[in-house]
């Protein structure tokens, strides 16, 4: 069993890079627009449920046959007819693995997860997140779209995909700004000093 540090440091590291393939793969395999973000974030859970037994040698691989099997599934569940829908996820070689009943109640728990964990960021931060990761907006339309600037869509970004995946693997989901670094208070300390002195 992957530890929770471990779990997180692997998804933020080598699964949220893949995420704007992923997005394209699932639009370019479901026909229908409003649900490739819940088929996304169904993934995602899937993904983490299943390396939870073990980290995968080969990440992008994985997160492409949970995808392509997930959406395998979700088109046999549903009954869809779509003959080009099935053809173009069938034509992707590899052997469908039809999930277990408990491991859809996992994968349903941790989407509900990430939902909370959603919820618990601050509403900026939260909109940040959704804009990027959710809605694929670029750095740049983020920015212009909340009207702040780029440095801070980044910072807002990373602080809440590490407080988002800290409580998805279990933890409080707090975010946790950095604090000053040493050298800024040494710097500030040397100044006081000077000030003193003189």
């Amino acid at each position: 069993m992957i530890d929770d540090p471990a779990m997180e440091a692997w998804f933020c590291r080598e699964v949220l890079p893949q995420e704007a393939a992923l997005t394209n793969f699932i639009r370019r395999n479901w026909r229908v627009e409003e649900e490739v973000q819940d088929l996304r974030h169904d993934v995602y859970a899937l993904a983490i449920a299943g390396a939870r037994r073990g980290l995968p040698d080969n990440t992008r691989a994985y997160l492409f046959r949970v995808a392509r099997n997930h959406l395998i599934n979700q088109a046999k569940r549903a009954r869809i007819v779509s003959i080009d829908l099935v053809a173009d996820l069938e034509a992707i070689d590899e052997r469908v693995d039809l999930l277990s009943a408990e491991r859809q109640l996992s994968a349903r728990e941790e989407l509900r997860r990430f939902r909370d964990g959603l919820d618990r960021l601050s509403p900026r931060m939260r909109e940040v997140v959704m804009l990027r990761k959710v809605e694929g907006c670029d750095t740049r339309e983020t920015a212009a779209r909340m009207n702040i600037g780029t440095d801070t869509v980044k910072k807002q970004l990373a602080l809440g995909m590490k407080a988002l995946a800290d409580f998805m693997l279990g933890g409080s989901g707090r975010v946790i700004r950095p604090g000053p670094r040493a050298s800024t208070r040494r710097h500030r300390q040397d100044s006081r000093d000077d000030r003193r002195e003189g």
